[in-house]
């Protein structure tokens, strides 16, 4: 069964600048949002929502839930990438009714173009955006550098590994410095130990951006283990079935997955999707 929630970051959670994200205006508002596609037969499938949720900048909210309960919808939705059907969405006070340009996009496949360098494709939205080239150069490389990716501006992406492409897209999702990152399964395409190492550079990055975060995955403990708080969907219709606040430091190392606490926020959304049949 779900449980419509009307849910925000209520309870006080430390976040990268030491201030507690309750205290933060809010990045994000959605209010009732929901989705509903057109069948071919003339029917309509209800897909997300109702979902009412607010961000508060700085915060780093995970999303987890069942294959199809909407994830990625509500992602695009956020975006602008997709209109809504019914309820609001505010970005920083704006109404969303288009792509925002506060609003930095990764996704699961890097989607570089092979023909240019790591910092070439880094300054693409530069370009499309008509920023000042520069500037921009200046600023790609001040990215690269923060992802790790230095010594490589120079460097192909077939010359990258996988885990050095999605951080040349996580670059390239900054290079317009929006204040809102979201990212679509960004690693679950890497291997174990990849994943593992580019979680703890994500963190690193968060940190040091100060960026607010939503990022979709379909991992319990990589959700745990990045969120401040964990938005939990049910089944489609997709709707928060529960709100997690992730009470651990913020400098989190891999040695915090095997702790009690970890264990209890994991069997709290595993319980979730136990209830809804899915394990």
């Amino acid at each position: 069964m779900s449980i419509v929630r009307d849910t925000s970051f209520s309870q006080e959670t430390e976040n990268a600048a030491g201030a507690t994200a309750a205290s933060r205006p809010a990045a994000i508002v959605v209010d009732a949002l929901e989705k509903t596609y057109a069948t071919h037969d003339g029917g309509k499938v209800q897909a997300l929502g109702p979902i009412s949720v607010t961000v508060p900048q700085g915060g780093f909210m995970t999303i987890v839930g069942p294959s199809g309960c909407g994830k990625s919808t509500l992602l695009k939705l956020l975006s602008g990438l997709i209109p809504r059907s019914a309820g609001s969405i505010r970005v920083n006070g704006e109404e969303v009714r288009e792509p925002h340009r506060d609003i930095g996009m990764v996704f699961q496949s890097p989607v570089l173009l092979p023909w240019k360098t790591a910092i070439e494709n880094v300054l693409l939205p530069a370009r499309v955006l008509g920023l000042d080239m520069a500037t921009s150069r200046v600023r790609a490389q001040e990215l690269l550098d923060m992802v790790g990716l230095a010594d490589f501006a120079n460097r192909y992406p077939n010359e990258l590994s996988g885990g050095m492409q999605q951080r040349v897209a996580i670059a390239r999702s900054l290079i317009h410095d929006p204040s809102i990152l979201m990212m679509d399964e960004p690693f679950g395409a890497l291997d174990a130990m990849t994943r593992e190492v580019m979680n703890l550079e994500l963190l690193r990055i968060w940190r040091k951006a100060g960026k607010t975060v939503i990022f979709v995955t379909h991992s319990i403990p990589e959700a745990i283990f990045l969120g401040t708080h964990v938005m939990v969907l049910s089944n489609r219709p997709g709707r928060i079935a529960d709100l997690v606040t992730v009470d651990l430091p913020a400098e989190r190392s891999l040695d915090i997955m095997s702790t009690d606490a970890f264990g209890v926020y994991s069997k709290r959304i595993r319980s979730q999707f136990n209830t809804q049949g899915f394990i």
